[in-house]
């Protein structure tokens, strides 16, 4: 009899998983930035008490790391939360799904041409950014590790995660496709790294485009972080064997 009624009751569809649309998908990731920069500005401001007024005119580019260190996975929790709060999976929302190596090394040898040509227009043009003294307020500071840590793990996880995670999540799916998602998260991701100069965020914009490509390709969000985390790197180190 059970058997017989199971059949005869209607298939009852399981309800569609819930995308945050554009503006709420802006509005969250405007809120995990500003997570960002309070929590990291307010460790600053902790760690330059600590160390006495020394800290700020010998910029201890450590206290930057430190502070990195610290902020991203409280920025990453917004993320979080919000996507439990649309009842997904915190990993297929963002798409963290592992790359093969045939996609890691393509994306990487794809970095590589984006570095030499940065590289042979910096040569001509100028260069990108303020990364020389970076590097050497923390060698001055002995705070290097802190600082690789910092820039080369702790910023390319919360970067990654929001932007070609989270907000191409939701707008890849609004009325922005893919490619307009792409665009307007390499621009907005341009504009917020205000320590570069315009040639600076020219680069930043296109390696965006870069990333976002391979985001939406690779259906990989771990993919872009360790193509972010690589060019972080090589970038850090390039600069320390130039002084």
């Amino acid at each position: 009899m059970s058997n017989l009624e199971n059949a005869r009751s209607p298939q009852v569809a399981p309800p569609p998983l819930q995308t945050w649309d554009f503006a709420e998908t802006a509005l969250v990731s405007l809120i995990a930035y500003i997570v960002f920069g309070l929590t990291s500005g307010f460790s600053l401001a902790m760690l330059a008490m600590l160390d006495g007024p020394k800290t700020l005119p010998s910029a201890h580019f450590e206290s930057y790391g430190a502070a990195y260190i610290v902020a991203s996975p409280l920025t990453i929790a917004v993320v979080w939360i919000a996507i439990r709060m649309a009842r997904r999976d915190f990993a297929e929302y963002l798409a963290l799904n592992w790359p093969s190596s045939d996609e890691l090394l393509h994306a990487l040898l794809i970095a590589a041409t984006l570095l030499l040509a940065e590289f042979l227009a910096g040569s001509i043009f100028g260069e990108r950014g303020d990364w020389t003294n970076q590097y050497t307020g923390a060698k001055q500071a002995d705070g290097f590790l802190i600082f690789l840590m910092g820039g080369t793990i702790a910023v390319p996880l919360m970067e990654e995660f929001v932007v070609r995670g989270f907000m191409f999540r939701g707008w890849s799916q609004s009325f922005l496709g893919p490619v307009g998602s792409i665009v307007l998260t390499s621009v907005l991701w341009a504009m917020i790294h205000t320590q570069y100069d315009w040639y600076g965020r020219f680069w930043i914009f296109v390696t965006g485009l870069v990333l976002g490509h391979l985001r939406w390709r690779s259906n990989s969000t771990w993919l872009t972080v360790m193509v972010h985390s690589t060019i972080n790197i090589f970038l850090l180190f390039w600069m320390g064997l130039r002084l």
